[in-house]
């Protein structure tokens, strides 16, 4: 069995890496555009300061990156966050401690009196049932109240799609939290339901020495497979009963494609030979996003937490700042700090436009006014992502329904990335895993 994998991010990896395993006797061919695996898992170093120039970790209240680490041998560079990453903030005119606990929740500021009532309230407010898409912003307003979804649920989708509650399905985003309210009525009693059950709510946040470019260097020495890395490809199409494989280099006949490249990739690999495919494909829509790090040798700020998660309320040019030295130690030279400003998302995507030297005036402007920092940093690292982070708008369960149809009517082809069913490394092991395992049943 000769396999092409077009595109070496985490979910190609995870894909190949158990094929791998459980058939070494099939031939692997993985392609990317880029010159190096891991696609957004990219750590750059910069004046002996370490910068991730995507996501900076993941969670252990999914087991599936940690099962990846196993069964690759990986355990031995794994790096979990410190105990300050714990600490976390809003900025929404002022910086405020995140709550932790019921008690922190009732002091804190970020919510009057009367939004904190209708908070509990939550309580009282009857499931919807009529299993409806509807935004993150409509299901907050619904159940927990405006305050808390304009402060907490706003901040919340800022770090993790870059977007705003208004623009994101509840259903494809947070999934977790439309099952709380449909299998026990809300989500505060399916918190305490779960735990009774001993599911914590959000689990430890890891990354490894070295970054997370050092796991995708792991993955890529631990798969056995022929690797085209700076060959794109450009399309592919049915040859026979076979598949043809057209890159930068090459043109190839394959038994099975796994597509784990971007959408939009995707759907130029597929403009001539699939037109119907690569329009389904085209419709996912991508968040713009730019990453800034700095690096200080002598920085008169603590830096004691995670960072900070900015309000649209707030009107702030960034979306977040992560106090990178503080998370993950051995990210900045002894006695040095280190952050990370996000910039853009559905917020202000134009401001993912500007050159490097304004993203760095961004950047130091929104540590200003969030944190006080005026201090001009001894390192600088710019990264730019003009289709960051796939959208999963209102619709986007439909869309991907659409497209994986599709897709089961060409026998022989696999799609799997960000794109589908959830963007965090968590999810985009678990369907690189899968789609192996389906993979090796049905040969």
């Amino acid at each position: 069995m000769r396999i092409a994998i077009a595109g070496a991010g985490i979910s190609g990896l995870a894909t190949a890496f158990y094929l791998g395993r459980a058939r070494p006797d099939w031939e692997l061919v993985i392609f990317d555009a880029a010159p190096r695996a891991g696609g957004t898992m990219h750590t750059v170093e910069a004046g002996g300061f370490l910068f991730e120039a995507g996501g900076n970790g993941f969670l252990t209240n999914k087991p599936d990156s940690l099962q990846l680490v196993g069964d690759s041998a990986a355990k031995g560079i794994l790096q979990p966050s410190s105990d300050a990453a714990r600490r976390r903030y809003i900025f929404d005119g002022a910086l405020h401690p995140l709550p932790e606990s019921p008690p922190a929740f009732l002091k804190t500021r970020l919510l009057t009196a009367r939004q904190k009532l209708r908070v509990l309230g939550e309580l009282f407010v009857p499931p919807r049932r009529d299993g409806a898409d509807e935004t993150l912003q409509e299901f907050g307003y619904r159940r927990v109240g405006q305050g808390l979804t304009d402060v907490f649920l706003d901040a919340m989708t800022a770090g993790i799609y870059g977007t705003t509650p208004d623009k994101v399905s509840v259903r494809a985003a947070f999934p977790l939290v439309v099952q709380l309210e449909q299998e026990h009525g809300g989500l505060f009693r399916g918190m305490l339901a779960r735990r009774k059950k001993g599911a914590g709510p959000g689990g430890n946040l890891m990354s490894f020495h070295g970054g997370l470019g050092s796991f995708a260097q792991h993955l890529r020495e631990a798969i056995g497979a022929e690797w085209r890395l700076a060959d794109a490809v450009g399309s592919i199409s049915r040859d026979g009963a076979r598949w043809r494989v057209e890159s930068r280099t090459a043109s190839e006949t394959f038994d099975r494609v796994v597509v784990a490249a971007q959408s939009h990739a995707a759907a130029a690999m597929f403009g001539q030979s699939d037109p119907e495919l690569s329009t389904l494909l085209g419709r996912i829509e991508y968040t713009p996003i730019a990453v800034v790090g700095f690096g200080y040798h002598s920085l008169q700020h603590p830096l004691d937490g995670f960072g900070l998660l900015t309000t649209t309320a707030s009107r702030q040019p960034v979306l977040g700042i992560l106090w990178d030295s503080s998370i993950f130690p051995g990210r900045a030279p002894p006695g040095c700090q280190s952050v990370r400003v996000m910039i853009g998302g559905q917020r202000n995507p134009e401001l993912v436009d500007q050159d490097e030297a304004g993203l760095l005036a961004t950047a130091r402007a929104g540590l200003e006014s969030t944190m006080g920092v005026t201090a001009d940093p001894d390192v600088t690292f710019v990264r730019r992502w003009d289709r960051g982070i796939p959208s999963y708008v209102v619709g986007h369960l439909g869309r991907v329904e659409a497209i994986f149809e599709r897709a089961a009517r060409l026998p022989g082809l696999y799609l799997v990335c960000n794109a589908y069913h959830g963007i965090a490394m968590n999810d985009c092991v678990r369907n690189g895993r899968e789609l192996a395992q389906r993979i090796t049943s049905e040969a």
